[in-house]
């Protein structure tokens, strides 16, 4: 059972997800906010259980077909011009996939498809029936590759699009809620065990109070704060110059950690300004 990691602060929510998920054998589907952990949770669940993890990062141009194998048609070409006897055996051009990978792994490996929503829409559609029977069949060998042990399968979105019907009913579903201040200190003491905690409770007001600023266009995540936090002790910040508003507009100590856009960076200054007045 997965209770989370000496790394990884797991709600009671995402355990039980995670251990839905694993005893219904089916996709794990994880959404959130940018920054909130869904793929370190792979991560973490694969070391708790001391096997592989097999990561797809998905990118705008990836099709699923490249997750099953892929024919190198090209290097078979060339070859043959060159008289090489590889060319006689078409297993020599056949490229494994991630999916591939995992069915054929000795041991129940986790198998991560990180950020599925980058990709075309007909992607995760493409994939139903191998996700669905962990089995697909490879056509230039005439070979069918199936699961003898199911992966355990962790799906990542950051909702950039809507995922389809057909495929969402083939997964559970778990959404990560963004930490409260209680669970985000708990996720902090993780990182920065020794960090004083008037400090941690200072730096975290400004955080939750930066992220509650309305027409703010990029809100800062969990990996943006524990960033913040590790530059303030490096520095060696106190609370004192962490509220210090003399000096670079109004704004926080190395707000480049928080802030990513110069929207953002000037819609915060304009507010120190306005809070002076």
């Amino acid at each position: 059972m997965f209770k989370g990691t000496d790394k990884y602060i797991a709600t009671k929510a995402l355990q039980q997800a995670v251990n839905a998920a694993i005893l219904l054998e089916k996709p794990l589907l994880i959404k959130g906010e940018p920054g909130t952990g869904k793929t370190l949770l792979a991560e973490e669940l694969a070391q708790s259980l001391d096997t592989e993890l097999i990561q797809w990062h998905i990118k705008s141009t990836t099709k699923a077909q490249q997750g099953l194998y892929e024919y190198d048609a090209v290097s078979r070409l060339r070859d043959s011009q060159l008289g090489d006897e590889r060319v006689h055996d078409v297993n020599n051009y056949i490229i494994k996939g991630k999916l591939w990978q995992a069915f054929c792994a000795d041991k129940r490996p986790v198998l991560l498809i990180d950020e599925i929503d980058k990709a075309d829409i007909e992607f995760p559609n493409d994939l139903l029936l191998e996700l669905d029977k962990m089995e697909f069949h490879v056509y230039e060998t005439q070979q069918q590759v199936k699961a003898d042990i199911r992966p355990i399968v962790i799906i990542t979105s950051n909702n950039e699009k809507e995922l389809p019907d057909a495929f969402l009913r083939r997964c559970f579903f778990h959404y990560i809620d963004f930490p409260s201040p209680l669970e985000m200190k708990a996720i902090v003491d993780v990182h920065f065990p020794n960090i004083k905690s008037q400090l941690l409770t200072e730096a975290l007001e400004v955080f939750f109070n930066l992220r509650d600023t309305r027409g703010l266009k990029k809100k800062p995540s969990t990996s943006e704060l524990l960033d913040w936090l590790k530059l303030l002790l490096a520095e060696e910040i106190d609370t004192k110059t962490l509220h210090d508003k003399s000096h670079q507009g109004g704004l926080m100590p190395l707000f480049g950690a928080l802030l990513k856009n110069e929207q953002d960076v000037t819609l915060i200054e304009k507010l120190a300004f306005m809070s002076k007045r």
